[in-house]
């Protein structure tokens, strides 16, 4: 291979009578650099996009849920005791959802109700210890009227940033809750209704939670929404998020119906099915770049074919194989090639590397992140650049094809 090396090196230090094929090289370089660079970032922040979609789910959600085809049930305690007993999970926690209506001085709005247990741990509500949320949501307070205006006697609620902004509340405020459920009273049937005082707030980093979610005890919640001693589901913290379905299979057998169990994969499946069909897709869009610097080197070559007849001739005539004459022309096409990927490459990890550290791109209020999200993975690298050194090797097959099957005597005389 080392008379292949040395011509095909030769070739590529253009004469200047060839400098037209020298700058189709140079094109074609740039084209694989390009191609190969935009790959690398585009899909770094696609990766970083869905990194951070699964951190604000995991940050706030639980990673199973067992429920009741039944709706909200009770008697769940042997049930909890069953699901404790797993060396794999973390937090097992009682859980009610309900819906209700937020009253404040000035504002008006719906809210999520989220019945829990503080002292079940700190993966409850992102940003909050376990000793926080026991100082914030009080279990054991005496229900306190509509007209009670003692602060220190209500029960603690925990709102998302943006609900308690957008209803105009801060910390030591007190709003007024109201439940779809009702009770008939001598007026008639109204509402039931509690009134909190609001004990802090969380931000999650997805709209959907800060603008809706409230958290408040899960004896609150029960007298909220009429629903004594029942719950929603049982929350589930796992030890190892990526193996969730695993676990499912090897520990839960136990769970039979009217419960069913549902992992966060299976509930947020559509989401990162679309994170990563779009991710596919921009990977699709962009090799294109590269298939176009495939298509320069070819050019490039095929006109080195044409300008090297003689050559190709007299290495013929001197006893040069087609396979020698094959892999003079991929050699060349495949330095090209290998040379624009490792620029590409190169430059591609160091733009990401820039944008990850500083920040310099800021994202308006309408995106859930606030500055680019970049996550660099190797193996998204690897495939990026074997993907691209593929297709340079293959725009080299048929000029090389060509150039080995020439005639030397035709070559010699119409050169």
């Amino acid at each position: 291979m080392a008379v292949e090396f040395f011509i095909a090196g030769k070739y590529l230090k253009a004469k200047r009578k060839e400098g037209f094929i020298s700058l189709i090289s140079f094109l074609a370089v740039a084209g694989v650099t390009v191609g190969v660079m935009a790959l690398v970032v585009v899909i770094a922040v696609m990766s970083g996009a869905e990194t951070q979609f699964r951190k604000q789910i995991l940050g706030l959600e639980p990673h199973i849920l067992v429920m009741n085809y039944k709706g909200s049930y009770e008697n769940y305690d042997s049930l909890l005791t069953s699901i404790k007993d797993n060396p794999h999970i973390q937090v097992a926690s009682p859980i009610l959802f309900g819906q209700a209506m937020i009253k404040t001085k000035g504002s008006f709005a719906g809210v999520m109700v989220r019945g829990i247990i503080p002292e079940n741990g700190s993966a409850l509500i992102k940003g909050f210890t376990t000793q926080q949320l026991e100082q914030a949501l009080v279990p054991n307070i005496k229900p306190a009227s509509i007209t009670d205006t003692k602060t220190a006697a209500l029960p603690g609620i925990i709102l998302g940033k943006e609900l308690a902004n957008s209803v105009g509340v801060i910390q030591g405020d007190k709003v007024i809750l109201m439940s779809s459920k009702s009770f008939i009273s001598p007026m008639g049937q109204i509402p039931s209704m509690k009134r909190f005082v609001v004990k802090g707030t969380f931000t999650s980093g997805a709209s959907e939670y800060d603008s809706m979610l409230a958290y408040v005890h899960l004896n609150q919640a029960q007298q909220l929404v009429s629903e004594k001693d029942k719950i929603s589901a049982i929350g589930i913290w796992v030890d190892e998020v990526f193996k969730v379905k695993q676990i499912r299979e090897d520990y839960f057998d136990f769970i039979e119906y009217p419960f069913y169990i549902r992992d966060w994969m299976d509930i947020n499946h559509s989401l990162f099915s679309a994170l990563k069909l779009e991710k596919t897709a921009m990977f699709i869009i962009l090799t294109l770049i590269i298939l176009v610097a495939a298509f320069n080197i070819a050019s490039a070559l095929i006109m080195m074919v044409m300008e090297k007849t003689k050559d190709i001739a007299v290495l013929k005539a001197m006893g040069a194989t087609h396979s020698i004459i094959r892999r003079i022309f991929i050699i060349k096409g495949m330095i090209i090639g290998l040379f624009g990927t490792f620029l590409g490459t190169l430059f591609g990890v160091i733009v990401c590397f820039f944008l990850k550290k500083y920040d310099f791109i800021q994202l308006p209020e309408a995106y859930p992140f606030s500055t680019l999200p970049v996550q660099l993975e190797y193996t998204d690298v690897i495939i990026i650049s074997v993907s691209a050194i593929i297709i340079c090797f293959l725009s080299t097959l048929y000029p090389s094809y060509k150039a080995s099957k020439m005639d030397p005597v035709e070559a010699i005389r119409y050169g």
